[in-house]
């Protein structure tokens, strides 16, 4: 890796991007409750007092969808009129209907839900083994919805944070910027809002991981002010937060989302699989930094290619990594949905902070 700076972001549980995830996701977790063979994919929308449901469901459960939109809302605090965006008063549409018959006639076959190449990455910067930008953010706007919840009821939802590592020789040195944004009280000081969320969500999430900053190189709410957040001030849709979900920018990535679909569809579950055997690769200090690319098409259960790049770290042969990787998990969609035991509900817990570098999800395992 040739940069000398990286920054990478995450994003608060409230903000309107992850309301969309964390709704569509929800709905997805309730059919597998009732029914592990649904198949699900469900956008969501945000804006002003109005939430709407699209997309495609057949499965036997039944799921009263506004329902839990609204329970959602409420548990991320949007709870109040002021925010103009609240679980009472929002108006909820519903437009949902079953899967394509074209598409459902190659995903029964246990066939690939739909064509497209995927992306796993992983590198030895964290214990989690994944890049430190994006890991310290994720860290840091976790941190500040419970500094919101717990410590400081001035705070209200919604929510960024931004981290700046500096290398050398592509190792992380040092932090060179934090940049927070979150609304709050007009009738909290700005300066205290600052001092608050620097004392509670940055100087302790980066010492855990060895680092500081000083107080001058955080900023915090850049305009100086920042009073209404959520969907009132700026539209969510699902999906919309990908760099975020993944490696921070760090990696590429495949052309689609992972919120709001069932595993049969590649771009999450095959995403999923990359990362597992990326990260494997790594943890075995095989490669310093692995990234592997999986390629599906539509209707067939096996991927169309393979790929594995070291960039240069690689300690052993690539043939060597190849048998490794490939022996791993059986990489068909129902070898996929099988090994990594995707079929339950899991999901809504990816929704936010990232789906990678978590120990609780079962792509993060080590074989």
């Amino acid at each position: 890796m040739n940069y000398r700076l990286f920054t990478s972001e995450s994003v608060c549980a409230g903000h309107p991007d992850k309301i969309c995830d964390q709704v569509s996701d929800t709905i997805l977790d309730a059919c597998f409750l009732q029914d592990k063979l649904s198949r699900v994919a469900i956008e969501t929308l945000v804006t002003t007092q109005k939430l709407i449901l699209a997309g495609e469901v057949t499965s036997k459960a039944k799921v009263n969808f506004e329902e839990i939109a609204r329970s959602v809302i409420k548990e991320l605090g949007y709870t109040d009129p002021i925010y103009n965006f609240d679980y009472k008063n929002a108006d909820v549409e519903v437009y949902i209907h079953e899967q394509s018959p074209d598409i459902a006639l190659g995903v029964e076959k246990l066939g690939a839900g739909d064509q497209g190449m995927m992306f796993g990455y992983a590198c030895r910067e964290t214990p989690q083994l994944m890049p430190l930008p994006v890991t310290l953010a994720h860290e840091i706007a976790q941190a500040m919805d419970e500094a919101r919840e717990l410590n400081f009821q001035y705070l209200r939802p919604d929510g960024k944070s931004q981290v700046t590592v500096e290398y050398k020789d592509s190792r992380p040195q040092k932090i060179g910027k934090v940049i927070t944004a979150i609304p709050h009280d007009p009738k909290i000081k700005p300066g205290k809002v600052a001092r608050d969320i620097y004392e509670a969500a940055v100087v302790p999430v980066l010492k855990k991981y060895g680092f500081k900053i000083a107080f001058s190189d955080f900023v915090c709410n850049g305009t100086g002010k920042w009073e209404i957040g959520g969907p009132a001030s700026d539209t969510g849709v699902t999906g919309r937060k990908i760099i975020v979900d993944t490696c921070g920018g760090m990696a590429r990535i495949g052309g689609g989302c992972f919120s709001g679909k069932d595993p049969t569809k590649v771009d999450r579950s095959a995403a999923y699989a990359a990362r597992f055997i990326a990260k494997n690769i790594v943890a075995k200090k095989f490669a310093q930094r692995c990234e592997v690319q999986l390629s599906y098409v539509i209707g067939k259960p096996k991927p169309v290619s393979r790929s594995i790049e070291t960039f240069g770290t690689n300690k052993v042969s690539i043939s060597k990594i190849e048998k490794f990787a490939w022996d791993l998990l059986d990489l068909s969609v129902s070898g996929i949905l099988k090994g990594l035991d995707l079929r339950r509900p899991i999901y809504r817990q990816t929704a936010a902070y990232g789906h990678f570098g978590r120990s609780q999800f079962p792509w993060e395992k080590l074989a």
